[in-house]
């Protein structure tokens, strides 16, 4: 087992990912507002000799309530996918115009980007998921299901009706309809009045309406399901945008959205028999409905929660949590309200423009919509929705480059039209006007125009070719220089651990007793997703302290150590920030241990080949153009008297020494520590002592 584990470790050590890129710290701080990781984890018993073999390999560490042989090892995963749209077979083929056989449909799709990810019917479906109990479920039935994979960004395509068009339009057998907002007809338009309140928990609302819609079961199924898929994909979860659906003919208007305690709203909601407050109703729900549950953290700790009225104070919905019962359409409604409210309106916009441009296909006038007048708490006033056509210019060599083709400008425009894009060649037919439909939400660049035409010129046919220029791919030499000073770390007995880019506020400048931090010290995160990840960390030494204050349990001493970068503020770069590659090195045990990080830092000086100042090696001071050295300090991180700035060549590239009692307190450390943090990129040199970044 020993053997074989030392295999397995010397085999991990190999499969180290290397990073090609430098600057990814900086433009993937927004990141951290958008996606949160999920984790995963793997315990292994190994000796402490192999230990880092397997840090090499991942993010390791004790793990609880074990020896001090056994670690864990976790990582992250998106839990991004596309989304799967089940639609009728015969219902979708009626739609196309024509059937398909099951490998000629699976073509199509292949050829449009989409995938036929099954072929399986409704009394299969149960089966699989109940096991045998589900062949004799009453209500299955033997009607054939497409499961279709959709690309994430294709909201237009989410439902039956979106699917059947798109292909419709790509195969020629259909024209790009034209979206069009009803005009005055000598009555008032519709108002929706935003109330100052709704502020402090869900500010945005858009809304429209569609007229004579006629539904039949089909149809009303693939409405509500069209809504749960924007609310899995787009709304995330219902967070940034809910959708509502209302019967206008059993509501009044003008509406109002309002933000009002819970306990003073009370309504009867969907699927109950009696009035609940909002209070009570998230009890319920929490209790008794595990599929609304998980939408009741989203509001649930606010002092006011979100509420829509109509003229008659009947609740239309609480969102983004359920409708009323009064106003809930069914096979019989003809008119309907369509509300989104959102904490993003981009994200409403797009929702509302999907979900109309869908279903008003079954208007008394197809594909017209009728607007409403939204009233903003300052009185502004917008109408939605906005069903203008964005315009995109894109270069036509642009696009032939690209794709390695060489398409005229109206080939290129007949290949857009398949993709329900309009086009208008320039008068020099140098470059293409491109009119981006509502539908279209994803074209947001000329790339995607680019995409659009290789799609619909077919992958398979663009030529195959051997690329003019030759180059030979190799790691950076920062990264080549880090792998081998991670090394000389792990060597020197310390374990490496590898934590967040970001951190809070708290934890980069006052836990350090460094001030608040004042603006521009940091890269800032615009909208965060958690009071951990606020800014990019300006240094390595509160992520290594953090990791001592969650392990204090561990045997001592405990000695760690990371090699990573760094963001700091740089008016200088396009992006005003910079990426600098540091080492950080923590040594804790019942003696500060002043001289183990001191001695660190001269074995990393000595394996790198830098000489010390006033050492007498003149022949490495002219290689390297200068020596390295200390001088005492006064950094608030460190105990007055027990600490030193780092010299190379003069200029300042570190500190060293025994970490403030103050600071160990904010991290909950209860034992002394001593810290190490220098740049090296200093010292990543050539034979000749010549700089490998320049």
């Amino acid at each position: 087992l020993a053997s074989s584990l030392g295999f397995l470790c010397t085999a991990l050590t190999t499969l180290v990912r290397r990073s090609g890129h430098r600057s990814g710290l900086a433009s993937l701080a927004a990141a951290a507002s958008v996606q949160r990781p999920c984790y995963c984890y793997t315990t292994v018993h190994a000796p402490r000799s192999s230990l880092p073999a397997l840090l090499a390999f991942g993010h390791w560490k004790p793990a609880a309530g074990t020896s001090p042989f056994q670690y864990t090892h976790f990582h992250t995963s998106s839990a991004a996918a596309m989304p799967t749209v089940g639609v009728n077979r015969d219902l979708l083929f009626k739609k196309l115009g024509r059937t398909y056989t099951d490998e000629e449909f699976e073509e199509l799709c292949f050829e449009y980007g989409v995938e036929l990810d099954d072929v399986t019917t409704e009394k299969e479906m149960v089966r699989k998921e109940h096991g045998k109990q589900g062949e004799d479920a009453p209500a299955t039935s033997e009607e054939v299901i497409y499961k279709i994979d959709i690309p994430a960004n294709r909201y237009d395509m989410l439902c039956v009706e979106g699917i059947a068009r798109a292909l419709n339009v790509f195969s020629h057998s259909l024209q790009p309809p034209r979206f069009t907002v009803a005009g005055a007809t000598g009555k008032a338009m519709q108002q929706m009045i935003v109330r100052p309140e709704t502020a402090l928990v869900r500010p945005f609302v858009v809304c429209a309406i569609l007229r004579g819609v006629q539904f039949d079961p089909a149809r009303y199924s693939s409405f509500i399901d069209l809504q749960d898929k924007l609310h899995q994909n787009l709304c995330r979860q219902r967070t940034l945008v809910a959708i509502g659906t209302h019967d206008l003919d059993k509501v009044q208007g003008p509406f109002t959205y309002e933000a009002l305690p819970p306990d003073e709203i009370k309504f009867m909601p969907l699927k109950q028999t009696r009035e609940f407050t909002a209070s009570e109703l998230m009890q319920h729900y929490l209790d008794h409905d595990q599929k609304l549950k998980k939408f009741v953290p989203i509001i649930n700790g606010s002092v006011v929660f979100p509420v829509l009225y109509d003229a008659n104070r009947v609740v239309l919905s609480l969102p983004p949590i359920i409708n009323g019962a009064h106003s809930a359409i069914s096979l019989q409604t003809r008119d309907v309200f369509i509300e989104c409210t959102a904490t993003d309106l981009t994200k409403a916009k797009v929702v509302l423009n999907t979900v109309v441009c869908m279903f008003s296909e079954y208007c008394t006038q197809p594909f017209q919509v009728e607007p409403v007048e939204v009233v903003d708490a300052d009185g502004s006033k917008a109408v939605y929705p906005d069903l203008t056509n964005r315009t995109l210019e894109v270069p036509v060599s642009m696009i032939n480059t690209n794709l390695g083709l060489q398409l005229t400008p109206s080939q290129i425009a007949d290949l857009l039209r398949r993709m329900q894009l309009e086009v208008t060649v320039s008068a020099d037919s140098s470059s293409l006007a491109v009119s981006v439909p509502p539908t279209r939400a994803d074209v947001l660049h000329a790339c995607d125009v680019v995409e659009d035409v290789a799609i619909a010129h077919g992958y398979n046919n663009i030529p195959k070719m051997i690329p003019s220029a030759y180059t030979q791919g190799r790691e950076l030499p920062l990264n080549q220089f880090t792998e081998l000073l991670r090394s000389e770390c792990a060597m020197a007995g310390y374990t490496e651990v590898l934590t967040w880019a970001l951190c809070s506020k708290a934890e980069n400048f006052t836990f350090l007793r460094r001030g608040p931090g004042a603006p521009g010290e940091a890269v800032e995160i615009g909208n965060p997703a958690t009071a951990e990840f606020e800014v990019c960390r300006t240094t390595l030494l509160p992520a290594a302290l953090k990791t001592l204050g969650a392990n204090k349990d561990a045997p001592l001493p405990i000695k760690l150590f990371e090699v990573s970068d760094v963001v700091l503020p740089d008016a200088s770069k396009a992006v005003g920030a910079r990426n600098e590659r540091r080492l950080v090195a923590v040594y804790s045990n019942r003696e500060a241990g002043f001289e183990v990080i001191h001695g660190l830092l001269n074995r990393v000086m000595e394996t790198m080949g830098i000489p010390l100042e006033g050492a007498g090696d003149a022949a490495g001071e002219a290689r390297f153009g200068g020596a390295y050295s200390w001088r005492p300090s006064n950094d608030a991180v460190f105990f007055p008297g027990r600490q030193a700035k780092v010299y190379a060549r003069g200029k300042e590239i570190g500190a060293f020494g025994i970490v403030h009692p103050e600071v160990l307190a904010s991290f909950d450390i209860p034992y002394p520590v001593s810290a190490l943090e220098i740049s090296i990129e200093e010292f990543c040199l050539d034979q000749f002592g010549k700089s490998l970044l320049e």
